[in-house]
């Protein structure tokens, strides 16, 4: 029995390792009210991190986002503001240090898309997508980087897409933030390397998002005929390769784009 005790405690010890990858760090994620930034929350959350949950404009969804984190005994706060200002970002990061001290790891999540023909594009959805998906991150990476120097520190992790890569016909506007997005992860990253700051990126494909909720039941069915692996992924699916990518697990990855999306390109 006591032997048997013993290999219990073991089990735990390693469990409870594993649930603590993240202890101790402090983790501002955008868009994180629904959809990949929720998911990415709660296995930060779950990995023992303290989150802080941005969003521009669904009050609820933060709220709610919030409620699963202490469901999980985690600890999370809510800072509103909009990424696509610039101003907005510095107080965003002045907000999250006067609450939480330090700041471990940003991860750039938010995000909007425009489908249509680039031909038809307005200048306002043009600066829409780009100022969210491209500046955004740009703007608030600039402020928290000035912090995680400081300390010689940090982990910055941006979500871009498979379109990034590839592109994607009537997604010009967003395909295009998200390449830019791309080259922002792999330059930054060999800019900041020797303050002992990383910096990647997941480049995600079709995953089961109120993004993609325009599609038909037809159309979902063809798509996942086209993807190797035969589904959509989950969104908690990219939160734990999240978590993997701030911890000491990936302490020798930096600069790199890694796309999951079930083999699609």
């Amino acid at each position: 029995m006591v032997k048997f005790s013993r290999e219990l405690d073991n089990n735990y010890l390693l469990l409870n390792k594993n649930m603590n990858k993240l202890s101790n760090k402090v983790a501002l994620i955008t868009g994180a009210s629904r959809g990949i930034g929720r998911a990415i929350a709660i296995e930060f959350a779950k990995a023992g991190a303290s989150v802080l949950i941005n969003y521009s404009s669904d009050d609820k969804g933060a709220e709610e986002t919030l409620e699963e984190i202490k469901k999980l005994n985690g600890y999370g706060a809510i800072i509103k503001g909009d990424i696509a200002k610039y101003d907005t970002c510095q107080k965003i990061v002045e907000e999250a240090l006067r609450l939480m001290g330090k700041l471990d790891i940003l991860v750039n999540n938010a995000g909007i898309s425009k489908i249509g023909l680039f031909m038809d594009a307005t200048e306002e959805e043009i600066n829409n997508v780009i100022n969210t998906n491209l500046l955004g991150a740009m703007y608030l990476t600039k402020h928290v980087v000035n912090h995680m120097v400081s300390r010689k520190c940090g982990n910055v992790i941006n979500i871009s897409s498979m379109w990034g890569e590839v592109g994607a016909s009537c997604e010009v506007l967003y395909s295009s933030s998200k390449g830019g997005l791309n080259l922002f992860t792999k330059a930054l990253a060999k800019e900041i390397a020797p303050s002992n700051i990383r910096v990647n990126c997941i480049a995600p494909g079709v995953i089961n998002t109120k993004m993609n909720s325009f599609l038909g039941e037809e159309e979902k069915k063809s798509l996942e005929e086209e993807i190797p692996l035969g589904r959509f992924g989950d969104s908690s699916e990219i939160g734990k390769l999240a978590v993997f990518l701030a911890s000491e697990d990936s302490s020798y990855i930096t600069g790199q784009v890694i796309r999951a999306d079930g083999g699609f390109v």
